[in-house]
């Protein structure tokens, strides 16, 4: 018999007899050229399965994650690229049966906790946005810290449900539990400043908080102290529901409560809803009852200035039925969207009211009550989530996010229709969800998104809100035909494809700092003076950009490398509160805030913004631009700027994504053009 003093000694033989195991299968595939190697991951998925699930396994593997991602054990997967991977799927992952799909998602974790710690650089990830990620994770996962292994899942993962519960010991013993929570109190707040429609996965991470705070075997101390506010939001917002009793109690108490508990209560959820961007689920009970009281009380509960009161009034009955139809529990978030659009007043607008009562009544197809029933679930109907998200986008025009797919052309169209053309918005709606079909025309030509082939997107999207979920595979493929119509002509396509796909107030001026052919940076110093003397107020004549216009960057991580190109919206530039002369613009990437190296960090509070805004100062978004679009009749003072400041943007640029684009000639020689 082992005794207990032994027992240490014990695990350490097997861990080193297990890890020799593990070394030489990674080794065999290493040896093995790539289009061979998924036969040997086989045994080293066996290997380090093995490992895992000993004292130091964790450890181990992160020591060597290097190495077996150079190994090719990730090739093939979507694991291979850590940038683009989704935290909220790690909970599926790490729950499946299959030991593979556990023992690949411990391996990918522990490779980013090897990035996040600085231990190897990785081409796809830095260390930044490694941690990042790491603190979702571990937010989504929050239950595997705390709480024992389920008969449910010990059943199902026998001994996995140990390993994953070890794999999250480890985690937050290397990162600190308590710098877990109080990151994920504050990476909560950054991203609800940005206001962004989805929030399911914001909900999420609240909701483990939650549990894990009501948990009295679990000890916080003092972490997480800034997430009262949050929690509260969602389940205990007013004296009426304060200890979460369930909406259907609540509904009762409603009934019992005299005219000045129910404005309390309305005061409390509508501040409670502006001050953080979301909606409770009791929130809604309380909507729909006030619907049989006075419309003074409803316009409380939806926190409404006198600009949206007075909206609210002149259209009484469709906010009445828009809220009887849209509004749930399940869809809450919805209310949040439909005190925005009553506070934009674009109900005034004559055809936008027309088109809500067309959409209340829209007939969907099969198809599109399907798409929303695999997404959303039967309950609500797929009506109401489409007329929810429907609310969410008119309120919400800058919080629209292209999900985990290379659709952003799609969704800063979808963006800057609500911004700035809501009635086509509502159209194209109506013609996706009940026709099957959109019809936009390229130059007088007609483009069906029936006919049309494939589009950017390999697949259909699933991670989007219920208008994008339908309407932009048809833009995807409308926008791509486009771009087959380009085919032969010189230069970017984007010059022809821009105006005729966002609509007529994209500028038909184009400039473009990048060969297409040979993608060389071209003409660096022409391009940046154009940019100044068109969108500059100290250089055009002290004029506000009047439309949004679509731009494309080059994206950078934070160490200032090249990731891509990216489309973004110009909406604004103006003085910030610290006198900086700044650009404001939409990013549909679902998070602005980003660091994109050298010094480049994207704000996204706390300079002037407006919320789902994103700003940097003018030099260093200039620096990031490599296509607008501007009005040819509009002229600047290009000879105005001067060559120092045109050299510190010039410099930005050749530092970070134009390293290797530099022709063979000098960048600082002054074409003198127009």
């Amino acid at each position: 018999m082992i005794s207990a003093q032994d027992a240490p000694r014990s695990d350490n033989a097997t861990l080193t007899k297990r890890l020799a195991s593990l070394d030489d299968a990674v080794q065999s595939m290493i040896e093995t050229r790539d289009y061979a190697k998924h036969l040997k991951l086989r045994r080293v998925l066996d290997a380090a399965r093995r490992v895992l699930l000993l004292p130091g396994g964790c450890a181990a593997i992160e020591a060597r994650a290097q190495t077996l991602e150079a190994a090719g054990v990730f090739l093939g997967t979507d694991w291979a690229s850590p940038h683009i991977l989704l935290p909220a799927l790690t909970a599926y992952s790490l729950s499946s049966a299959e030991a593979d799909t556990v023992v690949m998602e411990a391996l990918s974790e522990l490779r980013l906790l090897a990035v996040a710690q600085g231990h190897f650089s990785h081409s796809l990830i830095s260390a930044e946005q490694a941690r990042h990620y790491l603190s979702q994770v571990m937010a989504i996962n929050l239950s595997l810290l705390f709480t024992p292994p389920t008969e449910a899942e010990r059943e199902q993962q026998g001994r996995l449900a140990l390993m994953t519960r070890a794999l999250f010991g480890y985690l937050s013993e290397v990162i600190g539990y308590e710098k877990v929570l109080d990151q994920l109190v504050d990476e909560i707040w950054r991203i609800l400043q940005q206001r962004p429609i989805q929030v399911e996965q914001v909900r999420q991470m609240i909701t483990q908080i939650a549990i894990c705070r009501n948990n009295p075997e679990i000890e916080l101390g003092a972490s997480g102290a800034g997430a009262d506010r949050l929690i509260s939001s969602l389940y205990g917002t007013t004296q009426g529901c304060r200890e979460d009793p369930g909406v259907e109690v609540y509904r009762q108490r409603l009934e019992a409560m005299d005219r000045g508990q129910l404005q309390y209560e309305a005061a409390g959820f509508a501040r409670a809803m502006h001050d953080t961007g979301l909606v409770s689920p009791y929130h809604t009970m309380l909507v729909h009852f006030l619907l049989t009281q006075d419309d003074h009380l409803l316009s409380e509960a939806l926190g409404l200035s006198s600009t949206g009161r007075d909206c609210m009034l002149c259209y009484r009955e469709l906010v009445h039925s828009l809220i009887r139809e849209a509004i749930h529990p399940q869809t809450a978030q919805a209310l949040y969207g439909l005190a925005l659009t009553l506070e934009r007043g674009i109900l005034y607008q004559p055809p936008v009211a027309p088109a809500l009562w067309r959409q209340l009544a829209l007939p969907l197809s099969v198809y599109s009550r399907q798409r929303l029933e695999q997404a959303f679930g039967t309950a609500p109907a797929p009506r109401a989530w489409l007329l929810a998200g429907v609310l969410s986008m008119l309120g919400q025009p800058l919080g629209v996010g292209q999900g985990n797919n290379p659709t952003c052309q799609s969704a800063r169209a979808l963006s800057m229709w609500s911004y700035n053309d809501p009635d086509y918005l509502l159209q194209i709606v109506v013609w996706a969800v009940r026709d099957d079909e959109v019809i936009m025309h390229f130059e007088g030509q007609p483009i069906s998104s029936r006919q049309s082939a494939g589009g950017v997107a390999n697949s259909l999207p699933v991670d989007l809100d219920p208008v994008s979920l339908l309407v932009v595979p048809h833009l995807d493929r409308i926008y791509a035909e486009m771009g087959r119509r380009c085919v032969g002509r010189e230069g970017d396509p984007h010059r022809w494809i821009n105006p005729e796909f966002h609509g007529w107030w994209t500028g038909r001026g184009f400039r473009i700092n990048v060969d297409v052919a040979t993608g060389k940076l071209t003409d660096l110093e022409n391009f940046q003076r154009h940019f100044y003397a068109c969108y500059h107020p100290y250089y055009n004549g002290n004029q506000p950009v009047v439309h949004p216009q679509p731009a494309g960057i080059a994206v950078t991580d934070s160490a200032a490398r090249f990731i891509g190109w990216h489309a973004i919206t110009l909406l604004r530039v103006s003085l910030d509160p610290q006198d900086q002369m700044r650009v404001y613009f939409y990013n549909p990437n679902n998070d602005s805030g980003q660091n994109w190296g050298d010094g480049v960090v994207v704000s996204t509070a706390g300079n002037g913004e407006r919320f789902g805004e994103a700003s940097l100062p003018f030099e260093q978004l200039a620096s990031r631009l490599y296509i607008f679009h501007y009005d040819p009749l509009e002229r600047g003072e290009l000879a105005a700027i001067s060559q120092e400041e045109l050299e510190r943007v010039i410099a930005y640029t050749t530092r970070s994504w134009g390293a290797d684009r530099l022709p063979p000639v000098d960048l600082q020689a002054s074409s003198g053009g127009t």
